[in-house]
């Protein structure tokens, strides 16, 4: 008796059918010409790494995401990327360490991990970016944020979201006007990721309540974060984030939440989320970094089309076929394929057409209506 088991794909997996497959290649297509438009050039690191060089580079709660199983070459243990940035950054300390700087990469590849989540289940996804290398100056954040958009842009994505934040807002604000001491510093950043404003009470933030007021739309939420910042140590972060948010005024819907630390715990000065209409949950993160290893300054983004290509797919054009019939004219259906068309070359002759999806049909050296 036959297995009906036996065919099922691991949980968090999925195969991808012609429309959804033709939805994932134009979009990353169009994602990284709009990175190459802009002088980004590709990278394509390999799927997996020695376990002991990619966890390095990586914060250590993000090596619990990793498969890992043992090289029969080596002996060594192997891990599949579940980050391609990580990569990314190890190329550029590497292969690429003598090259002129900043250095702008980009480059797009399957990631997977161990376990999902409630909101995520996946644990395969398609990750794209690009990685400015080099700077983490306002002109790199403003020209990374710019250049997520225009991909997200050139997928198709409509109505697209920037959400700014300041991932080391409460130590920049615990080491000058509210201070505090380490134990209490990650307390208070608990709270705030929750926005809890009881317990931030009670876990000795009670000066850094007005945080959680101060965001919403960019230019209250940057107006109240001024307000906040009497002593002035916000300043240059306030001014650039203003900088930045001028820079895709009208291409974005622009809001601030300045404590906002969830997905951000590696990113420095500044950190940012991207979401689109019609589309669930994120569509990618950014930021400031320092590549780890090497500690050199980057900006980058990466975004996960996934479910970008769910809200898509049912519209994508395969485009028509060409239904070629038994001894047609190879030259002419050579010709029409250079022009763009898709042929569909007939084995016998009891092949039909249309019952192949075609929905032209070549006769006497042109393509008629089936």
């Amino acid at each position: 008796m036959t297995d009906p088991t036996q065919d099922l794909l691991p949980e968090g997996l999925e195969d991808r059918l012609p429309q959804s497959a033709a939805a994932a290649s134009r979009i990353q297509r169009a994602m990284l010409d709009a990175m190459g438009a802009h002088g980004y050039d590709q990278v394509r690191p390999p799927l997996i790494e020695f376990e002991q060089s990619m966890a390095a580079r990586m914060d250590g709660v993000r090596t619990r995401n990793l498969f890992r199983f043992v090289d029969p070459k080596s002996l060594r243990s192997l891990a599949l990327r579940s980050d391609m940035t990580v990569q990314v950054g190890r190329i550029a300390a590497t292969g690429l360490a003598d090259a002129p700087r900043p250095l702008r990469l980009c480059y797009a590849g399957q990631v997977a991990r161990i376990a999902g989540d409630m909101l995520d289940p996946r644990r395969e996804n398609l990750q794209i970016g690009a990685e400015l290398i080099g700077t983490d100056s306002v002109a790199a954040a403003g020209e990374i944020v710019a250049l997520a958009i225009e991909a997200l842009e050139a997928a198709g994505a409509k109505g697209i979201s920037v959400d700014f934040t300041l991932p080391d807002l409460v130590d920049t604000l615990a080491d000058g006007p509210l201070p505090l001491d380490e134990e209490t510093r990650a307390a208070v950043r608990r709270e705030l990721d929750t926005k809890d404003a009881g317990g931030l009470v009670d876990a000795g933030g009670e000066a850094y309540l007005p945080l959680i007021h101060a965001a919403g739309p960019f230019e209250e939420a940057a107006d109240k974060l001024s307000a906040i910042d009497t002593s002035g140590v916000l300043e240059t972060r306030i001014t650039a984030l203003r900088q930045i948010a001028e820079g895709i005024k009208g291409r974005a819907r622009i809001t601030l939440d300045p404590s906002e630390r969830h997905g951000f715990e590696y990113q420095s000065w500044l950190g940012f989320t991207l979401y689109a209409d019609g589309v669930r949950g994120a569509l990618g993160r950014g930021g400031t970094y320092c590549i780890g290893g090497s500690d050199e300054a980057a900006t980058g983004f990466s975004l996960y089309p996934e479910e970008l290509i769910e809200a898509v797919k049912a519209d994508e054009q395969l485009g028509d076929k060409l239904f070629l019939p038994l001894g047609h004219d190879r030259d002419a259906a050579a010709k029409l394929r250079a022009e763009g068309w898709r042929t569909v070359a007939a084995l016998s002759e009891d092949d039909d057409g249309k019952a192949l999806g075609c929905t032209h049909v070549l006769a006497d050296g042109e393509p008629s209506a089936l």
